[in-house]
């Protein structure tokens, strides 16, 4: 079935009412109609829900039942990316969602060549939001990642001070002989809840925000022994955490 997520409140008498971009995509594109059904999540709460009536404007639905398994990772994950050149950010926007991502704050590298200004990072944001929604419906998500306005180094260290366990990946770490392997650092933090990873741009994060970071007690993590590219780290990442604790 279609997933759908939902701000509004489920009424006294068990109904919803959905409104916008989704109630196009139920009537005009997916053709549903009275008595077919849906997942709904709202409130990070996932609901199975029957249409009762509707148009491509607004569609009423009633709750048949509430499930009560969830699809999240166990650990909340969030990934600082430095800003990529191209499309490469909405494609680690779209893959990290379907691996488990809970939130994504982009980062103003030095070593970042694009630059976003003011009126550039509210439509940036805006869309990476969107394909963070749609990539969380396909992949049967309860809950969407959230999408920050850029950050600068300064920010980055202080919203680190919020979490439980800080890392960056520093491909100078792949180029060791002897290197502790990632796996081995994730099972130190069965206890721990919150996750942060600083992932750099194309050319890697300069060895002076390396520095800052360590002295900020980010731990250095290496992702095995190949350089891999700005779009295809956090994937790795995601993915060796998914195994480990899912």
């Amino acid at each position: 079935m279609q997933r759908y997520f939902t701000n509004e409140p489920i009424s006294e008498n068990n109904t919803v009412t959905i409104t916008g971009d989704d109630a196009h995509h139920m009537i005009q594109v997916m053709r549903m109609s009275p008595g077919d059904q849906v997942f709904v999540v709202a409130n990070n709460q996932t609901y199975t829900m029957e249409i009762i009536d509707g148009t491509s404007k607004a569609v009423h639905l009633v709750v048949k039942e509430v499930l009560a398994i969830t699809n999240e990772m166990p650990k909340k994950v969030s990934l600082v990316c430095g800003l990529p050149k191209g499309d490469k950010l909405e494609w680690i926007t779209q893959k990290a969602t379907e691996l488990g991502m809970f939130e994504l704050f982009p980062f103003e590298a030095k070593r970042s060549i694009v630059k976003w200004d003011n009126s550039k990072n509210e439509k940036k944001v805006a869309r990476l939001q969107k394909i963070a929604k749609e990539a969380a419906e396909q992949s049967h998500r309860s809950t969407i990642p959230q999408i920050h306005n850029t950050i600068s180094l300064k920010e980055l260290v202080e919203i680190s001070k919020t979490y439980d366990v800080l890392y960056v990946a520093d491909e100078e770490d792949a180029k060791i002989e002897v290197r502790q392997k990632f796996a081995e650092q994730l099972k130190k933090n069965y206890d721990k809840q919150s996750i942060l990873i600083v992932f750099g741009p194309e050319g890697g994060l300069d060895r002076a925000e390396i520095k800052l970071l360590l002295e900020n007690d980010f731990q250095s993590i290496a992702l095995g022994p190949r350089i891999l590219r700005t779009e295809t780290a956090p994937l790795y990442a995601l993915s060796a955490i998914s195994y480990e604790f899912e």
